[in-house]
């Protein structure tokens, strides 16, 4: 995987990006779950992805951006597939079935994937011991999420079972995180924002066959959908996508992709506040327990990125920002 150094960038903007991604992706598991009530799964994701990049890629041009850069293109392809078709599109088909507190939790995993998966940065992840206790105690926090799953499983039966969702949303986190260590190691010259916008475009168009397949556009009553969901679209395609999206493909950029993956670590705690309120949705202790530790685990893993090492040379100190 060819290694890109890092840019460098404003702290301020990095804050607004890092608000941006914790705050508002915290609220889209809930507005995803609004959007399902109308629109089947596979369609809302061809109208919230292909319009948001149209709509992105529309304003690179009048910026004077590059648009058709083929090398770009396929990159983005790639990473929009991994990111968005199985990352995201995992998440809005759960989420028909599995309550978006619950799936806000399980997609919590992604950072831990992110040092397991980020080959050329192993060095870096590994040397202290903050991130390996960090990691032990992240998949603490996992098999705490799983535990009454896992429970239910060995008792009597009582309904149907969500552990294919929960699987789902195993392979689901995989790809995400796959996907971003891709986008960061992969970047290209391009516009964060032309980037992004054909991430979402080329997401979208992938996602059409799949509406057709499972006879979703021809069974569709647009006329039926309810008004709240028409809403949650309008929310998932302006904030979610060209807003919050677009600051994540960023972040990937200037940060490194350990840091930028703690937003899994603070969505859940938006979600399950919005679907509590709004959904009267509930969670359990235990489930309440396993978030707290792997928050601590985040705290952990990114430890060594925020207290600087006396005891390194200006040429290690160099050799870590390059590789992050």
């Amino acid at each position: 995987m060819a290694s890109s150094s890092q840019k460098s960038a404003s702290p301020l903007l990095v804050i607004v990006a890092f608000a941006t991604v914790y705050l508002v992706w915290g609220s889209t598991y809930f507005f995803i779950k609004m959007a399902v009530d109308g629109f089947p799964p596979f369609l809302l994701g061809v109208l919230r992805f292909f319009t948001a990049g149209a709509l992105l890629l529309i304003w690179s041009a009048i910026k004077g951006e590059r648009i058709f850069v083929k090398r770009n293109m396929i990159h983005a392809a790639v990473s929009g597939f991994l990111l968005l078709v199985i990352g995201n599109g995992v998440v809005i088909w759960v989420e028909q079935t599995l309550p978006s507190a619950m799936v806000a939790i399980m997609v919590s995993s992604p950072p831990i994937w992110f040092v397991l998966l980020d080959k050329p940065n192993w060095r870096t992840n590994f040397k202290n011991k903050s991130t390996i206790i960090g990691l032990i105690i992240g998949f603490a926090g996992v098999i705490l999420l799983f535990s009454e799953q896992i429970e239910s499983m060995m008792g009597p039966a009582s309904g149907p079972s969500k552990l294919p969702g929960m699987l789902l949303l195993i392979i689901g986190t995989l790809g995400w995180a796959s996907g971003s260590l891709y986008s960061k190691h992969y970047n290209t010259q391009g516009s964060a924002a032309v980037n992004t916008a054909w991430q979402m475009i080329i997401a979208g168009i992938v996602f059409i066959p799949s509406t057709f397949l499972h006879h979703e556009v021809q069974s569709l009553n647009w006329s039926a959908i309810p008004a709240h969901s028409w809403y949650a679209l309008l929310y998932l395609i302006i904030f979610g996508s060209i807003g919050a999206f677009s600051a994540y493909v960023w972040l990937l950029q200037v940060r490194p992709a350990t840091q930028v993956g703690t937003y899994a670590y603070v969505n859940p705690v938006i979600a399950v506040i919005l679907g509590v309120l709004f959904a009267h949705e509930g969670v359990t202790l235990i489930q309440v327990t396993g978030l707290v530790v792997i928050l601590a685990s985040v705290l952990l893993i990114n430890l060594s990125k925020y207290r600087a090492s006396p005891k390194s040379s200006p040429k290690e100190r160099t050799f870590d920002l390059q590789n992050n």
